[in-house]
């Protein structure tokens, strides 16, 4: 099985760029699985590249349809250098049957993504030991970070641009989309960071990266939820207000879904919350009750606005999981296209 440096572009990308190993975050199976899948948005969406994605209507040619401003990451090929002349601002031609999907990633970092329970050198696949950050433990973050990996590889593969944030309580780091050779590694530098001891706020976060999108983009939300169901309902009305598309991507531990814990000790929380010394068997009940309503809530909320849905555990591998969705997702929106 080929490494990910050996597959096709975005992955071939020149690992002199960084020290970070790639296979980290993608496990040469998991590109098995998705490379013969493609990731597409429920709506048109605008863009200026000529990936895979195509317009809907038929037996037009490829005719000039509007400008919109130059955002980095752009191909400058289709800069109207005429506009620039005339009003000193960089503008690109979109054409009708160019257009292509921009896809945002937002990974959680936030101190509840710091948990897990599954050993690091079980989950790799590759036979590492431990986590960059040196933890035995494979986390929820780090489950995410590898999601993450896999929708931008698809997503590159396509030749459409990827945008990536690591978020807490606001953007930590991030990467303008492109869908530039090497852009895949760049994503992966980023994704290498460990979750910080903060809670999240996707309100703010959504605020954020909205400002910085003058297009329709899918937004791929990979975090545990573990927030206010109304902020996550807040934010997620914002994208849709904004006429974006979504995927959130929640991640649950095996532990948190069973509580199985047995003795008495301290539960330290992992978000600044300090620890609690419990008896485990004596809330187990109540503690799944809540925990259960929380994810339905979740998925509730994220369908009710049109949006896809996908909870993940850290225990399961990720490409068949990945892979049984996106077949899903493509085969209702071709049969919602033919309808």
């Amino acid at each position: 099985m080929p490494s990910p440096d050996d597959a096709p572009s975005p992955a071939r990308a020149n690992a002199s760029q960084s020290a970070v190993d790639a296979t980290l975050y993608l496990h040469p199976q998991t590109l098995a699985r998705l490379g013969t899948f493609e990731l597409r948005a429920k709506m048109i969406v605008e863009g200026v590249m000529s990936g895979m994605h195509r317009s809907p209507y038929k037996g037009f040619s490829v005719e000039f349809a509007q400008h919109r401003p130059y955002v980095k990451g752009d191909d400058i090929r289709h800069l109207d250098w005429k506009v620039f002349g005339r009003s000193d601002k960089l503008y690109l031609k979109q054409y009708e049957q160019e257009t292509s999907l921009d896809l945002v990633l937002l990974v959680d970092c936030s101190g509840s993504m710091n948990f897990g329970s599954r050993a690091f050198e079980e989950a790799s696949g590759v036979g590492r030991k431990s986590s960059p950050s040196g933890q035995p433990i494979w986390s929820k973050y780090d489950h995410a970070t590898a999601s993450a990996a896999a929708f931008a590889y698809m997503a590159l593969r396509q030749s459409d641009r990827v945008g990536l944030g690591i978020y807490a309580d606001n953007l930590i780091d991030a990467a303008d989309r492109s869908s530039a050779q090497g852009h895949w590694r760049r994503i992966v530098n980023i994704l290498s960071q460990h979750p910080v001891g903060r809670p999240s706020d996707i309100g703010h976060v959504i605020d954020q990266t909205l400002g910085k999108l003058n297009n329709r983009c899918l937004i791929v939300l990979l975090s545990d939820f573990f927030e206010d169901p109304a902020r996550i309902r807040t934010a997620l009305a914002r994208i849709r207000h904004r006429q974006h598309d979504a995927i959130l991507c929640q991640v649950v531990d095996r532990r948190e879904q069973t509580f199985d814990y047995t003795d008495t000790a301290p539960f330290e929380g992992l978000e600044g919350e300090g620890k609690l010394r419990i008896d485990p068997r004596a809330i187990r009940a109540a503690y799944l009750d809540i925990f259960n309503a929380h994810l339905e809530q979740v998925e509730k909320t994220t369908r009710s606005f049109g949006f896809d849905y996908l909870r993940v555990g850290t225990h399961d591998w990720l490409g068949p999981g990945l892979a049984a969705f996106i077949a899903r997702r493509n085969a209702v929106l071709k049969r919602s296209k033919s309808g």
